[in-house]
């Protein structure tokens, strides 16, 4: 009797768990999306890598943790960089590499311990390199809004650009609960709606695309100019991997940098990260949306992760999905990025402020002002053939910089 009673209340256990994993999907979906569509690589291959990316990184953390991971905004520029160099393929290669990084990491922090990674990337270093990321991308976001190099009109681009970008910024400050968490779903929402009474978008692709399909895969080729170019981007997302595993200790009231540990989560993002992109999908990262909507539904049981990874995957397959991402303008992204991108110059800032990072002493003012230099003004070095630029370049000087200054008699005294 009492096994017959067992049964179904387990089926309903699994059933609820299922239906909560879709709601976790859907807090991420507009962000996971975002990073495709910008970069133009193919929506359904990333819902199919964020899927497996958590299935791995859930089998190298014990399934301990309940995180999601999706595509990393850190990686926008330089996928669009990459991709313009040097292909697709040359570029996923690259970034199969940067997921390496993420492992190199995650042995140091075993054999060292979690301290290490504050010595050797501390918030001078990091801060000013996600600045970087952040403010690298305006233009890009300024160019989609105005519509530039697309054919939408100006006086069409604006309006929607900013229709799209005003509803995404109430939503985020004035909505309340799971409405928080969303706020890129309703811009893009709102903002498609606007180009469908403008007539601006043409439903066809949706139309002829079958139901079934597969993700578009690509077999990442190796190039070493875009593997130097790509390696040292992952060291800012990867120290900021370690501000989302504090930040889902603090949500369920479990130290996960002791257990599982810092390293294994670390290692569990590498993993994914060089997984997806050795299929073509854009790295992952861990998602504080998601995060927020754990700590907002008291859902700490990481089988919720694992369904939302099983919809993402099963999603990824559907034909019409992809083509309807692909229908959505950019004059649409234009407005959302508008936001999304100066959100991640705020997290660097907030790194800074965060770290008590004293910008006056001469020391931290050199290495922020140079990497801010070097990042704005498009500073670049020449080895031969191979080129240094970019976030990358960045990350190496302040890692550089931070090594070789001498440091201020207090900070050496607090140290």
């Amino acid at each position: 009797m009492t096994t017959q009673t067992q049964a179904p209340t387990q089926a309903q256990s699994s059933v609820k768990q299922a239906f909560v994993g879709l709601q976790m999907l859907f807090v991420a979906f507009g962000a996971l999306v975002l990073v495709p569509l910008i970069t133009g690589l193919d929506a359904n291959t990333a819902l199919l890598t964020a899927g497996i990316g958590t299935l791995l990184f859930q089998l190298c953390t014990g399934k301990q943790v309940p995180i999601f991971l999706a595509s990393s905004f850190a990686f926008i520029a330089p996928i669009q960089y990459g991709v313009a160099t040097w292909g697709v393929a040359v570029t996923m290669g690259g970034l199969a590499f940067a997921g390496l990084v993420y492992v190199a990491l995650s042995l140091l922090v075993k054999l060292r311990g979690a301290e290490a990674l504050q010595r050797i990337f501390p918030p001078v270093v990091v801060g000013p390199v996600i600045i970087i990321i952040g403010m690298g991308l305006a233009p890009v976001a300024v160019d989609m809004a105005l519509g530039k190099n697309s054919a939408y009109s100006y006086n069409d681009a604006v309006l929607v650009s900013m229709v799209t970008l005003i509803t995404t910024l109430i939503v985020a400050v004035f909505s309340k609960g799971m409405m928080k968490l969303i706020p890129i779903m309703f811009g893009i929402a709102v903002g498609y709606i606007l180009c469908l009474w403008l007539g601006v978008i043409d439903f066809q692709p949706v139309l002829d695309a079958p139901w079934f399909s597969l993700p578009q895969f690509t077999v990442p080729e190796f190039k070493l100019e875009a593997i130097l170019y790509l390696l040292p981007i992952a060291i800012a997302p990867a120290v900021e991997h370690v501000g989302g595993i504090m930040a889902i200790s603090s949500v369920t009231g479990k130290d996960f940098i002791k257990k599982p540990g810092l390293h294994r989560t670390l290692l569990g993002d590498g993993v994914a990260t060089a997984a997806a992109s050795l299929i073509g999908g854009p790295p992952n990262t861990t998602y504080a949306e998601v995060t927020g909507a754990v700590m907002l539904t008291r859902n700490f049981n990481p089988n919720i992760m694992t369904w939302a990874a099983i919809w993402a995957i099963a999603i990824s397959f559907c034909g019409k999905v992809g083509a309807f991402l692909s229908t959505i303008p950019t004059i649409v992204m234009g407005g959302i990025m508008m936001l999304v991108f100066g959100s991640i110059a705020v997290v660097g800032m907030s790194t800074l402020i965060r770290g008590k990072v004293d910008v006056t002493e001469a020391r931290n003012l050199c290495i922020i002002s140079v990497v801010m230099t070097f990042g704005i003004g498009g500073m670049f070095v020449n080895f031969g053939e191979i080129s240094l630029k970019g976030i990358s370049l960045c990350a190496v000087v302040a890692i550089i910089l931070n090594l070789i200054l001498p440091k201020a008699k207090n900070q050496v005294i607090e140290e």
